[in-house]
């Protein structure tokens, strides 16, 4: 066993995708340590903040006074929410509406804001796409108030009394001063539509992608491990139920079956336990396929027919003469169970039939969020790229582990 965990160890393939895998898993209980903040804090709201170092106002109010009010602060903020491609944007819509060139001045923000409002109507259609028409509804949102000069309240709830009391204000002209801020936060990916941190909610996508990949992988291995064993050494009638049954699951596609059962549960049923199980009740057929092909051609050997004859039993056998001989291929099918588990989900998560909670997104689930609010149109990278990224480092980094154990089991592939 020591002299098979060396050579394991030793195999370049196996040990470098091992590293990436165990890097990636890491990560997923490294990073949550050194923040301090919530996973799903929001930073901000608004359309896709973009990468850079951003402070959460709510947390140091009620403190100490870190605000300064400077005069350009509105201006500073308009500027912020409004850039000038929205500017053009929202030119592009009032010409389409037949105001008149002259009247729509795109640098002053006031009139133009109150050109936008008084005039702007999301049930016209005005001859666009519907994505385009849907980019004029999230645009017209993200602009609401921002000429208010109305403070936001925040509030609190008073522990000895239980009732909700102001604790501070916040002005449209206070400005945050960061370089006193303690709780400064640097967002190398920016903030999704909803005002997350990306790099914050990725690490716990992949912590929740890897968990579903696992169940499934599990899965999916013991009932084709069983089922290969049994057809493989009992053969027989019951080598014939099972290879039909395999047989039937072989020819109908794996995919649509999926879509089927995670549409017929219901949106409130999937969680991400249901979907792993799900998964994995539906992708064991090939392990079965492979471990019943090494038991046949292991049930005549000389040591399971010696066995035979000191009349073990057939759990005996299968478990101390067999199993031993098949492990390297068991755990070769695992590794890629769970590569086909997370890849299955976030394919089901992409069309929005996978998990149902947005509170512990999983991969497929921000590439979804992603493609809703049409970053990959909008070119917001920072939205979607980093998952593809995830999620090739992740198969790659198994696909090299099977390849090194592959050809470390497979004599045939030995240089």
């Amino acid at each position: 066993m020591k002299h098979t965990l060396r050579q394991v160890f030793h195999s370049g393939k196996f040990l470098f995708g091992f590293i990436i895998f165990i890097g990636l898993v890491l990560t997923t209980f490294i990073y949550p340590l050194v923040i301090r903040a919530h996973p799903l804090e929001m930073i901000g709201t608004g359309t896709f903040f973009e990468p850079g170092i951003y402070v959460n106002v709510y947390d140091v109010i009620g403190s100490k006074q870190y605000t300064l009010n400077l005069d350009n602060a509105t201006t500073k903020r308009i500027a912020n929410k409004m850039n000038d491609q929205e500017r053009l944007d929202m030119k592009e819509w009032l010409l389409a509406d037949g105001i008149p060139e002259d009247q729509i001045d795109i640098s002053d923000t006031a009139k133009l804001l109150n050109l936008w409002e008084s005039t702007y109507d999301p049930s016209l259609k005005l001859n666009m796409t519907y994505a385009r028409q849907r980019y004029f509804v999230r645009l017209n949102e993200s602009l609401q108030g921002l000429l208010s000069t109305e403070a936001v309240i925040i509030a609190a709830t008073n522990p000895k009394t239980a009732a909700i009391e102001e604790t501070g204000v916040v002005k449209q002209s206070d400005y945050v001063n960061i370089e006193q801020v303690p709780n400064v936060r640097v967002l190398p990916l920016g903030t999704d539509n909803f005002g997350r941190d990306v790099l914050t909610e990725l690490v716990s996508a992949l912590r929740t992608s890897l968990q579903i990949g696992f169940v499934a992988g599990i899965v999916a291995t013991l009932i084709g491990l069983s089922l290969g064993l049994m057809a493989g050494y009992v053969g027989g009638f019951l080598d014939d139920v099972i290879m039909f049954i395999t047989n039937l699951f072989t020819v109908i596609p794996t995919f649509v079956l999926l879509i089927l059962i995670s549409y017929s549960l219901g949106q409130e049923k999937r969680g991400a336990v249901t979907i792993a199980v799900v998964i994995g009740l539906t992708s064991w057929f090939w392990t079965t396929r492979a471990v019943r092909a090494q038991v046949v051609s292991l049930r005549n050997r000389d040591h399971v027919n010696l066995s035979k004859l000191s009349g073990h039993s057939v759990r005996h056998i299968i478990i101390r003469d067999i199993l031993p001989y098949i492990a390297s291929y068991v755990v070769m099918a695992l590794i890629l169970q769970i590569s086909l588990g997370i890849l299955s989900e976030a394919s089901l998560s992409i069309l929005g039939l996978g998990p149902r909670t947005t509170e512990v997104p999983t991969l497929g689930l921000m590439m979804n969020w992603a493609m809703i609010y049409e970053a990959q149109l909008t070119g917001k990278w920072w939205a979607y790229f980093p998952v593809i990224v995830t999620i090739a480092l992740i198969t790659f980094s198994m696909n090299l582990m099977i390849t090194g154990l592959d050809q470390l089991f497979n004599p045939a592939l030995r240089e």
